[in-house]
C-alpha cells in the first residue's frame, strides 16, 4: 500500500484549486509579465484576463511560468487560441498592470499514459479526486491525426479539445506529472509497480490506430519507454536528472 500513500501525497500537491493573481509588471517587447505569489511551479500554465469595463472582460494571453524567485513569478506570454472562433470578432487588447491571472486551470482533469491496464487502474483508482480522461479518447485523436506514435502536437490537440490540465506518465517505476500545455515536469514520484506487460503506444481499448502514409508520427511505436523518455527530455532539456534516469534505463536494458 506504500505506493498509494506516495500517490495521494503527490496528487494533493498538484490538484489544488486554481491560483489567482494580478499582473505586477509587463514588458510588451519581450512578451513577459510578473506576478507575486507565495508558491508556483516553473512550467505551470494559465491565462491573463483583461477587464474591459465593470461588467465585461476577455482572455487576452496564454501564460507559462518561466521562473520563480522570492515570491515573484515571471510569465512568458503568447496568443490565446484555445477558444479561437473565426466567426467572431477579436479584440486587440493587450496585457496591462492589474489584469487578472488564472494559473493551473484544468488541473482537476488529467490523462494518464501507462503501459498496461493493471498499472493504469491502480494509479487512477488511487486518485479518484481527479477527473480522468480515458486514454481511448486520446487514442482516437491519434487515429484522426494518423499518428500511431504520439507527438507533442497530439497532446496539444487533446488539451485544447478536452480541457485537460495535467498529463501523467508512468516510466520505469516513476510517475511524471506534466503541465499538459507546456509539457514541463511539475513533479516526479517513485511508484513501485511492476510492469508485467506492455501495450503500445499506451494502454487503451482502441485496437488499432490509423496511420498516415508518411511523416513524423506515422510509424508504429516499437518501444514504450524510449519514446516517452525522449519526448520528455525534448521538452525538459535542462532536467539533468531525467537524462540520467534515461541513461540508467538504457544501461539496464543493454545489460
Amino acid at each position: 500500500m506504500k505506493y498509494i500513500l506516495v500517490l495521494m501525497f503527490m496528487f494533493s500537491f498538484v490538484h489544488a484549486s486554481v491560483l489567482k493573481s494580478t499582473i505586477s509588471s509587463v514588458d510588451h517587447e519581450k512578451n513577459i509579465a510578473t506576478i507575486k505569489v507565495d508558491r508556483i511551479d516553473v512550467g505551470m500554465t494559465g491565462f491573463v484576463i483583461h477587464k474591459l469595463d465593470k461588467d465585461h472582460s476577455s482572455i487576452v494571453k496564454n501564460a507559462v511560468v518561466e521562473s520563480f524567485n522570492d515570491g515573484v513569478a515571471v510569465l512568458k506570454l503568447s496568443d490565446f487560441t484555445d477558444l479561437k472562433n473565426t466567426a467572431l470578432p477579436s479584440g486587440k487588447w493587450d496585457v496591462e498592470v492589474g489584469d487578472g491571472v488564472i494559473m493551473a486551470f484544468g488541473y482537476l482533469r488529467a490523462l494518464l499514459i501507462a503501459p498496461n491496464s493493471e498499472i493504469y487502474n491502480k494509479i487512477t483508482k488511487s486518485a479518484q479526486n481527479l477527473q480522468w480522461l480515458h486514454p481511448d479518447i486520446f487514442a482516437s485523436i491519434l487515429s484522426i491525426n494518423g499518428h500511431p506514435t504520439p507527438l507533442k502536437e497530439d497532446f496539444d490537440h487533446m488539451t485544447s479539445s478536452s480541457y485537460v490540465g495535467l498529463v501523467f506518465m508512468f516510466l520505469d517505476k516513476k510517475l511524471y506529472t506534466l503541465d499538459a500545455k507546456s509539457f514541463k515536469i511539475l513533479n516526479t514520484s517513485d511508484v513501485a509497480l511492476e510492469q508485467r506487460s506492455e501495450m503500445l503506444p499506451f494502454y487503451s481499448r482502441v485496437e488499432e490506430i490509423d496511420a498516415n502514409w508518411f511523416g513524423e508520427g506515422s510509424d508504429e511505436l516499437e518501444d514504450y519507454e524510449p519514446h516517452y523518455y525522449e519526448l520528455l527530455i525534448e521538452h525538459n532539456p535542462k532536467n539533468e536528472n531525467l537524462k540520467k534516469l534515461y541513461e540508467q534505463y538504457k544501461e539496464k536494458q543493454e545489460g
